[in-house]
């Protein structure tokens, strides 16, 4: 298959690796339900996805290519011409893949970990951002403050080269998917807290949770005991077990009505 060159405008740096998209489709074929394809292009991902004969619904922003695209799969696919910040993702069970654009992978991110029905994500993402949401070598705020509902895992790293026309980073191929059972059950609040210390002032996060009012000294201290979290260590450092057992010792110690 031909892959013409993306258009600069629209961030497209298409996948042409046949080993990384027989590794994306054996990630699927691992869920159930339908797929919703994160910026179709020219079908690299689309056609390989409808083999399973589940219902595949493609979205490209590019109406050039989505008119292309719609003349070549078969009758499982259902290909949309929208931008993927503005389409509505289906009220039931569905599964998310893609090679999600670079420069839009932390907006489009925010958009699935809010949406409330896909169980499955498989994403092309920057390696850097594959590693962080993964937590490897330290968990950003947003990967924090959604943990207690998903879990994340980088799978591979894929080369610039996989890609037409090359990008400037590598890739990595990362699956989000939803907890049956949230660590956490008051979202709003937890994110708070989340936000709250890793935007705080301090050397370790014993510094930083007294400084935010969060726990006092004592507090802290038992609580970093019990979950084998070092003085220093900073809020990157956390897993999300940890991250969930805060929350538990900040709500347990909370006056009533605060």
């Amino acid at each position: 298959m031909v892959h013409q060159s993306g258009r600069h405008e629209l961030g497209q740096n298409f996948l042409v690796d046949r080993t990384v998209i027989a590794h994306i489709g054996r990630l699927v074929a691992g869920t159930a339900g339908p797929i919703v394809e994160v910026g179709a292009g020219d079908g690299a991902l689309t056609l390989p996805l409808s083999r399973y004969g589940r219902p595949v619904t493609a979205v490209e922003v590019d109406s050039g290519r989505a008119r292309r695209l719609a003349r070549r799969v078969p009758a499982n696919v259902t290909v949309v011409n929208a931008d993927i910040l503005r389409f509505r993702f289906p009220r039931h069970p569905h599964v998310v893949a893609g090679n999600l654009p670079f420069h839009l992978t932390t907006s489009i991110m925010r958009r699935l970990l809010a949406a409330s029905d896909w169980r499955t994500a498989v994403l092309l993402v920057q390696w850097e951002v594959a590693r962080r949401r993964a937590g490897v070598g330290g968990a950003s705020m947003l990967t924090a403050a959604w943990w207690p509902w998903y879990a994340f895992e980088v799978h591979a790293r894929v080369p610039a080269r996989s890609f037409r026309p090359a990008p400037s980073v590598d890739g990595g191929l990362l699956t989000m998917t939803r907890r049956a059972v949230p660590l956490v059950a008051e979202r709003g609040p937890y994110q708070d807290l989340v936000r709250r210390v890793f935007t705080g002032r301090g050397r370790g996060l014993t510094e930083i949770l007294e400084r935010t009012g969060s726990l006092d000294r004592q507090a802290v201290r038992s609580w970093a005991r019990d979950a084998r979290v070092t003085p220093h260590a900073l809020p990157k450092d956390l897993t999300a077990g940890q991250w969930a057992s805060l929350w538990q010792e900040v709500t347990r110690r909370r006056r009533p009505g605060l």
